[in-house]
């Protein structure tokens, strides 16, 4: 029963903060110098002042602002958040084909940096101060500090320019028609794009599972396991990673708004037809309801991470399934 209404307060609140960065989106884009109907008809058009002021009073720019948020959020709630200009499709429509891209990219990212970062933060943590320790700390603090972009390009430079591995960028061959496209074309273009993403999201979960290693291999129950004679092994597979493990998916999922982020840079570096491009031509194109909508798709995609790492938490962590409990 607790962990129902954990979960139900945790939906409540991400609608709530949905509802938030919604209208702070609509403001913020709104009261941008942008002029949609400019980037709908043209900087060159001959479009008669009447004709504008027909098409603005049509798409409702001349009303109050509350009154605007309103009627596009009516909409919103129907699955209608406008037409892209800059893809002369419905938004919703342009969102789904490019999510479809970026949804794949970013699970084998997620995944492979959650992995390999486990692995690799347990190893340095038992192996604190070792030359594989520092190198890999080094290494992951220097991610961290380095833009995504720059990464991207020197994984671009080095596989596909230099090596010649890989093509350059784009999800499928130029020129190729979706049906001729083979499994293993789509993965070959998507290596780069994978890697880079999994770089940049490593280091997080590589530094935090480290530290939590160290503290757990310097508690008194690790002391008292040693006293019982128990070999390293036997106490790394009893008791570090059962403490360590729930704690590391949690930052895992709670990572996913920098994970979109990297995902956009990416994405543009490697001119891939996800998310990433999409709100780059937007913003180019000044394609104002693909602007909001993307960023309410994002929005609710990075507060379902962080309600799903809540919710694990609460429900699997039994300090705090306890605390409700006495509550």
């Amino acid at each position: 029963m607790k962990n129902w209404k954990k979960i139900i307060s945790e939906c409540i609140r991400m609608m709530m903060l949905l509802i938030a960065v919604s209208i702070m989106s609509f403001v913020l884009i709104v009261k941008a110098p942008i002029d949609p109907l400019v980037s709908y008809i043209g900087t060159n058009s001959t479009i008669s002042e009447e004709a504008r002021q027909e098409i603005a009073d049509e798409w409702g720019l001349n009303d109050p602002l509350p009154e605007r948020f309103i009627t596009w959020g009516e909409h919103a709630l129907k699955g209608d958040l406008g037409m892209s200009i800059t893809y002369k499709k419905p938004v919703s429509e342009v969102i789904k084909t490019r999510f479809s891209y970026s949804i794949v990219l970013m699970a084998l990212s997620w995944i492979l940096s959650g992995v390999i970062g486990f692995i690799l933060g347990v190893i340095c943590g038992i192996k604190e101060g070792s030359l594989f320790d520092r190198a890999t700390k080094v290494f992951c603090l220097g991610v961290k500090s380095a833009p995504v972009f720059w990464i991207g390009l020197l994984v671009l430079s080095v596989f596909a320019v230099q090596l010649g591995w890989f093509p350059i960028g784009m999800a499928v061959p130029a020129g190729t028609l979706a049906s001729e496209v083979s499994i293993w074309s789509r993965i070959h273009h998507l290596i780069l794009p994978v890697l880079t993403l999994t770089i940049v999201s490593i280091s997080e979960v590589v530094l935090y599972t480290r530290r939590k290693v160290i503290e757990t291999m310097n508690s008194n129950f690790i002391l008292y396991a040693k006293v019982r004679g128990e070999n390293q092994k036997q106490i790394i597979k009893r008791h570090v990673l059962k403490n360590v493990l729930l704690p590391a998916v949690t930052v895992q999922f709670s990572s996913f708004s920098e994970l979109f982020g990297g995902m956009a840079l990416a994405e543009t570096v490697f001119a891939y037809p996800g998310i990433g491009t999409a709100i780059t031509a937007a913003a180019t194109n000044a394609d104002v309801p693909l602007l909001l909508g993307i960023s309410v798709f994002s929005a609710l995609f990075v507060f379902a991470g962080n309600v799903i790492a809540n919710i694990l938490y609460g429900v699997f962590n039994p300090v705090i399934r306890e605390g409700d409990n006495r509550e």
